[in-house]
This record gives structure tokens, C-alpha cells and sequence, in this order.
């Protein structure tokens, strides 16, 4: 059993059961949630007994479990109430998830972003499990008089055996809300987990598959009125003027001009990045008359800045690639000098475009604001900031702003940028009535935010041996610096140097799904490749033999580096071992191997392409993966094959072009995305039981997958593939 102090979220637990009692705690109504069943209403209980802010237990046995973090596809909403009931040790079958509404005050970190929402909180869940036990336990103690560490708790039942007493928790909930918060609580060891590790279903699937209202493109309020914006046609544009009087008469339209959603005064947070300050809003009274009043209207832009091309991006990118930098990332040894006396050196340089998110729910959020209050609704990664970012747009206090959250059909990163959240308030304030904006899909994929451009360049030098003795990266990415400087191979090879610069654009960037590793890992990976076939080694040993090196005798401080070389190695073990791999070709299929660390986790894969198709196919690919302790078996496979079909779809087919600061691609008729038939035909995923507690997941399997795919092309045709997509180069995929 581990032993932990609730020091730090003790004041959570003491503000929630400080609340007035009777009542439903955050204002959760499960009836409202998620259109219960007959037989589900039935089972509501009369009363409701508050324990802290993460549940309440009715006085039928019923527990309801709030979700604190946003649902973006990734399952917190099912993971994360189930490391709770696992240390409450109610019945899996006896509990209602809720999702909770921001409440800094009560919760922590709800955000969606970073694959961080189980590793930041599984602490803080379990705190909030057990401190319910023990209130529990304490209430049966001094009802039954007996001693609190002879009673146990299991599936629901309160049991003390030497007297054969049981009780069900709601005949002690009433009792236990009284308790006074532990300062202490034991957690469970976690051999004895019966929720944590189990396959649980999606607490939302019904209500998805049967189209329940759960997205915020769904939210409808009585008397709302429907806004769209239109933003400047290229990167490089503001706006100058417009003809409203041209569309204000057309059926529907409320009102039409322009919002500046940024002003000066305005203190902006970093989720803000991305926004554009002015637009032109259209609002009326349903979808379609805005987007016919868009088409109809007639707007003036003036360029502020440089209309930026591809061929401008590209350009640029080289020449930056081509400079040293002032001071390098990380230097260990002497790079010149090992490279000077190297029987072989390789080098190569990799490239990808712009990437848009293309969620399949475009951006969209509700804003009712009044000169008292702000309440707002929609699907958004980062509640937190954009309440900050409303409480200085609106001069509200944060106490006066309520956000609540949608479940997202996508995200991605994209949604981790709140601007149009800002957007649909302004346009509220504004019209003085509850409104709720919707982006078009060509909106959405022009607006920006987007996945850098990026380009890197490795350099490697063999000794007679085809031992590795020097490794030199140099990374540029636009708005971004691309190289993680301690990561692999740092520390495994004496001569080591990184150096990274940005290039400052008009293009907006962000955060897509594994920033900066979406493209690294697979253009490292690559070249290791290339290096271990030079070399005369098999690609696996020759990633061993290296992290061995960085495990017994570690170039510079082993500190500095950002993984560990045994648990690395230990995921390209398994996934040879399940892939069966020993180097040679089987079945006319093609292998490549990647592996690869980011979010504080660990992934190896190996994928088969047939060889003898033309194009060649993804067969199968294998997946080993150490993320610590695994919360529900069934979604992290969805994850993992998720991230895996991602990776090899935007590697291979998408990129965003731009002529004169416009963006070339508008929708999916001219933006390629994965199909059906170019999905790997199975995907088998295997992860590591050690104990350790949970790391990331969103997002580890989909960086490592673009190597292993890139080096099965080579196997498959006898070229390597430098440049994303890789659709440009022929053949790739069918």
C-alpha cells in the first residue's frame, strides 16, 4: 500500500464539502446529460450526498464521477472517472459520468492538450477516490462501532467481517458526506486495481453512434441567432472595408459588420496565438443565410505584410539550413574532427509542408453575453485560458465567465487555440443576444494555425568498423525551432551536435498532434536507417548497440537526456520479438523499423508493406509500446491504431500550398486525406507491464510510424523518400 498526503488538493476536497447541502454539485444533471432511458431513471436516486469535487454517491448506491479535463476523442471521459471509482472501489456498473464545467477553483489542469491529462491527474484522481473510502469506511466505523481498519470496501459493498455487518454505500453516503476530509489516505497497491487495467466501452458510445446532441456544432438555445466570419483571403491581409448594405436585406440576416476581436488593450493569452484581430462577421437566423450572405458579400483587404509563397517557404528554409548558428544546442565532443577522420559520412536533408487539422467538426463555439455575465459552450481544448482571455476582451471578472464543455469531434491541437470562442463572444456582446458561430470547412482550413513547415538535415559518420563516431542535426521549422536537442542518439555517440533555428512567418502555426516529433521522429528514423545500412548492420541491432552505449557509459551528463536507453530498447525488443523480425524479407512483404520517445513515452514499430503490389499496400503493423500503467486496454489499442492510420495518411497525401500569401487548398477535394483502402490492414499493439505510472498516449505511436514507413518504401522500391508527402515521389501507397 502506498501512503500519500492529499496536502496539495486538500483545499478542493475542503472547498467542495463546505458547499451548501441537497442540490446537484457544479450544477450536474445526468437527465440533461445524456437522455437516460426509462430503466436509467428508474435507478436516479432521491437524494444526493456530496463527497468532493470529483463525486457524489446517491442514496440508492449510485455514484456519479465528474470528468474534469475536455473529451477530444482520446477517452478521458471514460479513463479518468475510472481511476477514481477503482480506489472508491464502487461497481464499475453503478456509476454515471458527468462532464464537469471549468472550475479552476476546484480542479486542476483542464486541459486537453500535451497527451498529459492522465499523467498530470492520475495522482490527484486517486487522492479523490480514496478520500471517499476512507469517509466511507470512517461513517460505517462510528455507525457500527468498530474499528475503521477491520472494515473493507469492495464493488460497492462497505464489509466488516468479524461481525458480519455490510452496507451498501448509500446507506452510509449521508453519514460519510459529514466526515471530515483525511489528511492522509491510503492508495491502493496496484496489483489490487479491478477497474484500473480492464476494458471498459466508452461512457458516450450510445449517445454517439445514436446521434445524442453531445458536440457543440449540436447546441440549440432558444432565441439563439446562427454567426459566421469572414477572415482575409491571404496571410498578409487586413481588412479595409466592405458594402454590409449589399447583404443586409437578404432572407434571414440579422446584421453584418466587422469585429475587432484583438484590440490593443487587450491582454492576450498564448492560446490566443493564431487569432486574426479584425474580421467580418455575418449574423442571422440560421446556417445557411449566412453562407449565402458570405458568398454575396463583397469585401475590401489591403496588404499589411509580405503575401508569402511555397516556393518562398522552401527557399527560405534552405538558406537558413545552410547557416551555423551562433551557439549550438548541444555540443558534445568534436563534430569537425570526428567527421575529418570518418571512413564514411552521410548526409541527407528531409522536408514537409504545411499541415491544416481538418477536425470533423469544424470550429464553432455558443456565447450568450450580457454587461453582468458570459456564459459560453462549445468544444475547446484549453477552458482555462480562454477564460482569461474573455474575462480582458469582455472586462468581465473570471467569477462572472462560465464555460462549459462539448464533447470534440476532433482537435488535434487545433482546438487548444480559443480564438473562435473569443470570436462568439465579441459577436454576442456585440449583438446583445445568444449566438453561436460556425465555421465553414474552407474557414476552417484557411484560417491558419497551422502544422509548421519544417526541414532538417542529418550528417553521420562511420569509422572503418561502421561504428557511429559523429552525428550532426541541423533543424528549421517556420515559427518553430524543430530539434529536440537530448534526445537519441545524445549521449550514445561521443560526437554529437545540434542546432536549430526559426523562420519567422506570416503563416499562422501551432500545435499539431506531436508537435515537432510528427515530423522529427520520422526523418530521424530514416537516416538511422540509411547510417545502419551503411554501416552493414541490421537496423534494429545497430539502435541497440547504441542504447546499450547510453546505458552503461553515457557521453556528458545522463541527466541532460530526455529518455531512458533501457526502456527505449526495451519497446524495439518486444516489437522484433512480436514482429518476428530477423532482418529478411518474408511473404514478398517489405519491413521497416522506427522507434521513437516523445511525451514521456515509449514506441516501436515495424511495418509490413506488400512488395509485389504496384502501388505497394500496408499490410500489417506491429506496435510495442511503454507508457507506464495502462487505464483501459480497449481505448489505448484506439489510440495507438488512431495515431499509427494518422501518421502514415498525412505523411504520404496532405500538405498545405500557398500562392501570394492564399492558402491552395480550401476543402477535401483538393486537401488529400487517408482512404479506407491505404489503412494498414491490421495493426497489432502490444504494451509493457511495468508498473510505472501512466505518460502520454494521444500521441507517441503516430511520430515513429512515418520512419517505419519510409524505410519499408525503400525495401519496397529501392528509393529512400526525403520530402513530405511522400505521394510526390512514385510509387507510394494503394
Amino acid at each position: 500500500m502506498t501512503l500519500i498526503k492529499t496536502s496539495y488538493n486538500r483545499r478542493s476536497f475542503l472547498k467542495s464539502s463546505t458547499l451548501a447541502g441537497g442540490g446537484l454539485l457544479l450544477g450536474f444533471s445526468w437527465l440533461a446529460s445524456c437522455n437516460p432511458t426509462p430503466e436509467q431513471v428508474s435507478r436516479m436516486p432521491k437524494e444526493w450526498f456530496n463527497i468532493n469535487a470529483f463525486l457524489k454517491i446517491g442514496d440508492n448506491g449510485i455514484v456519479t464521477i465528474a470528468s474534469p479535463n475536455p473529451e477530444i476523442g482520446q477517452n478521458v471521459k471514460t479513463s479518468m472517472p475510472m481511476i477514481v471509482a477503482d480506489e472508491l472501489g464502487v461497481d464499475w456498473n453503478n456509476v454515471i459520468v458527468e462532464q464537469a464545467p471549468l472550475n479552476t477553483d476546484i480542479f486542476q489542469r483542464q486541459i486537453a492538450g500535451g497527451s498529459q491529462s492522465i499523467r498530470a491527474s492520475w495522482e490527484g484522481l486517486r487522492m479523490a477516490g480514496a478520500t471517499a473510502r476512507h469517509m466511507l469506511i470512517a461513517a460505517a466505523a462510528d455507525t457500527w462501532q468498530v474499528p475503521a481498519s477491520e472494515i473493507t470496501i469492495n464493488a460497492g459493498v462497505i464489509a466488516h467481517k468479524v461481525s458480519d455487518k455490510s452496507a451498501g454505500f448509500g446507506e452510509m453516503a449521508s453519514k460519510a458526506a459529514t466526515i471530515p476530509v483525511p489528511e492522509e489516505v491510503v492508495l491502493k497497491d496496484t496489483k489490487d486495481f479491478s477497474i484500473i487495467g480492464t476494458d471498459r466501452r466508452n461512457v458516450d458510445g450510445q449517445n454517439i453512434v445514436t446521434g445524442k446532441p453531445l458536440f457543440g456544432i449540436d447546441i440549440q438555445e432558444e432565441g439563439m441567432l446562427t454567426a459566421m466570419i469572414v477572415h482575409p483571403p491571404a496571410f498578409g491581409m487586413t481588412y479595409k472595408s466592405m458594402n454590409a448594405e449589399s447583404v443586409s436585406s437578404m432572407p434571414g440576416i440579422k446584421e453584418v459588420f466587422p469585429i475587432d476581436v484583438y484590440p490593443d488593450d487587450m491582454e492576450q493569452q498564448w492560446s490566443d496565438g493564431g487569432g486574426i484581430a479584425k474580421l467580418v462577421a455575418i449574423v442571422g437566423e440560421s446556417t445557411w443565410q449566412c453562407m449565402m450572405a458570405k458568398k454575396a458579400l463583397n469585401v475590401e483587404w489591403e496588404n499589411s505584410s509580405t503575401l508569402e509563397s511555397t516556393a518562398y517557404h522552401e527557399e527560405a528554409l534552405e538558406k537558413l539550413l545552410n547557416t551555423n548558428a551562433k551557439e549550438p544546442a548541444r555540443n558534445d565532443g568534436n563534430v569537425a574532427k570526428a567527421f575529418n577522420r570518418a571512413a564514411q559520412v552521410i548526409e541527407r536533408t528531409y522536408s514537409a509542408p504545411f499541415l491544416a487539422h481538418n477536425t470533423m467538426e469544424p470550429m464553432n463555439f455558443y456565447a450568450d453575453v450580457t454587461a453582468e455575465r458570459a456564459i459560453l459552450n462549445g468544444p475547446i481544448q484549453t477552458p482555462e485560458f480562454l477564460e482569461k482571455s474573455l474575462a480582458s476582451r469582455l472586462n468581465l471578472p473570471v467569477e462572472k465567465i462560465d464555460i462549459k464543455m462539448t464533447r470534440m469531434g476532433g482537435g488535434f491541437g487545433r482546438r487548444l487555440y480559443g480564438t473562435f470562442g473569443v470570436e462568439a463572444a465579441v459577436i454576442s456582446q456585440k449583438m446583445q443576444a445568444p449566438v453561436k458561430l460556425v465555421y465553414t470547412r474552407e474557414d476552417d482550413m484557411t484560417q491558419g494555425t497551422y502544422r509548421p513547415t519544417y526541414k532538417v538535415k542529418y550528417k553521420a559518420g562511420l569509422d572503418k568498423d561502421g561504428n557511429l563516431i559523429a552525428w550532426h542535426v541541423k533543424g528549421v521549422g517556420s515559427n518553430d525551432d524543430l530539434i529536440f536537442e537530448n534526445r537519441f542518439p545524445a549521449g550514445a555517440v561521443d560526437n554529437y551536435k545540434a542546432e536549430k533555428f526559426v523562420l519567422e512567418t506570416n503563416v499562422t502555426t501551432g500545435a499539431w498532434r506531436a508537435p515537432r516529433s510528427n515530423f522529427v521522429a520520422g526523418a530521424e528514423q530514416s537516416f538511422m536507417d540509411e547510417v545502419a545500412e551503411a554501416a552493414g548492420k541490421d537496423p534494429i541491432e545497430f539502435r541497440l548497440e547504441l542504447f546499450d552505449r547510453a546505458m552503461k557509459d553515457p557521453v556528458g551528463n545522463p541527466e541532460k537526456n530526455d529518455y531512458d536507453p533501457e526502456r527505449y530498447a526495451g519497446v524495439l525488443k518486444l516489437v522484433k520479438e512480436k514482429s518476428g523480425w530477423d532482418g529478411s524479407v518474408k511473404n514478398g512483404m517489405a519491413r521497416g523499423v522506427s522507434a521513437y520517445y516523445c511525451h514521456n513515452s515509449y514506441v516501436a514499430q515495424v511495418l509490413d508493406l506488400t512488395k509485389d503490389s504496384n502501388p505497394p499496400k500496408v499490410d500489417k503493423v506491429w506496435c510495442a509500446v511503454d507508457c507506464g500503467i495502462v487505464i483501459n486496454p480497449m481505448a489505448a489499442k484506439n489510440q495507438i491504431e488512431g495515431g499509427i492510420i494518422d501518421g502514415i495518411g498525412h505523411a504520404t497525401y496532405s500538405e498545405m500550398t500557398f500562392m501570394d500569401g492564399i492558402p491552395q487548398q480550401s476543402n477535401f477535394d483538393t486537401y488529400r486525406l487517408i482512404r479506407h483502402k491505404e489503412a494498414p490492414r491490421e495493426i497489432e499493439s502490444y504494451f509493457v507491464d511495468n508498473g510505472i505510472d501512466p505518460t502520454g498516449l494521444g500521441e507517441p505511436s503516430l511520430p515513429p510510424v512515418v520512419g517505419a514507413l519510409a524505410n519499408a518504401l525503400y525495401k519496397a522500391t529501392g528509393q529512400r523518400y526525403y520530402k513530405q508527402p511522400f505521394i510526390t515521389q512514385k510509387p507510394v501507397l494503394g
